[in-house]
């Protein structure tokens, strides 16, 4: 975000930053001088300052992201519009933590799986768990109840290559890249290699990427898709307005240039 702000600031532009924290304590003056700007841009994930865009989108403010689009990647909604929108996806399911899934896991076939914080953007490693077996599933969901997550998602795991990409959407930055961790994402897979394998469509995988950014209404986004054995391509991750760490230069000019594009798109049809 400060990268972008300096950008911006290169381009003539006036920036006012605000910590979440500042912006959550707004009151209705200081959202006034807000109403003032051209734009908004965002990478608050509280529910709160995301309400708040929410409320400054609806009353014709340009926000990016969208705070709907921010509330579509925690993970539950994520899950369900990607699958809605027939993007491929890890078979999943939605649960409450205080209830025993023993039987619906072994039913759906789910054995080694991912399980996360289902209704808000994980914050920490400890949101996010691998699990080998049905049962070390029962007692992760039992330490998330107890740790006051009351739904999570379940996701089976997938071998493959673990891949991190990183966009802007209509300006054609897009980045992509293997994780120098990617052994992580599959603990138990003694195929997991440092470099992709071959058969990977660096188009295709573009274009899946982008197709989950639409569905999902972010333009500014990152995550991860897994490259399959057989060649094809599965999204398994998408974050709203990641810290794009490798590309931050490329990623916050052209961030800046797409901004500008689309303030004067929407002043021309004013």
């Amino acid at each position: 975000m400060n990268a972008v702000g300096d950008q911006l600031r290169k381009r003539g532009c006036e920036v006012r930053l605000y910590s979440e924290e500042q912006f959550g304590m707004l009151d209705e003056a200081g959202l006034s001088e807000i109403r003032e700007m051209d734009c908004v841009l965002a990478m608050c994930r509280s529910p709160k300052c995301v309400d708040m865009l929410k409320r400054l989108e609806d009353e014709g403010m340009y926000v990016v992201n969208s705070g709907y689009g921010i509330e579509n990647c925690r993970r539950e909604r994520m899950s369900r519009i990607l699958v809605g929108h027939s993007i491929p996806y890890p078979v999943n399911i939605t649960v409450d933590t205080d209830k025993s899934m023993l039987n619906i896991l072994r039913e759906l076939n789910i054995d080694k799986c991912w399980i996360k914080q289902a209704d808000y953007h994980s914050m920490h490693k400890e949101d996010v768990t691998f699990v080998r077996h049905a049962e070390e599933a029962q007692e992760v969901l039992h330490e998330y109840f107890l740790r006051g997550i009351r739904r999570a998602v379940i996701n089976a795991h997938v071998i493959g290559d673990l891949i991190r990409f990183y966009g802007v959407k209509n300006i054609g930055f897009f980045n992509s890249f293997l994780p120098m961790d990617s052994r992580h994402f599959s603990p138990d897979d003694p195929d997991t290699s440092d470099e992709p394998k071959e058969g990977l469509d660096k188009n295709k995988l573009k274009e899946l990427c982008e197709q989950a950014a639409e569905a999902l209404d972010v333009e500014i986004y990152g995550g991860d898709c897994m490259l399959l054995p057989n060649g094809e391509l599965m999204i398994i991750d998408v974050n709203d307005w990641p810290s794009f760490a490798p590309c931050r230069k490329e990623a916050s000019s052209s961030i800046a240039r797409h901004v500008l594009r689309r303030i004067k798109q929407i002043k021309g049809g004013r």
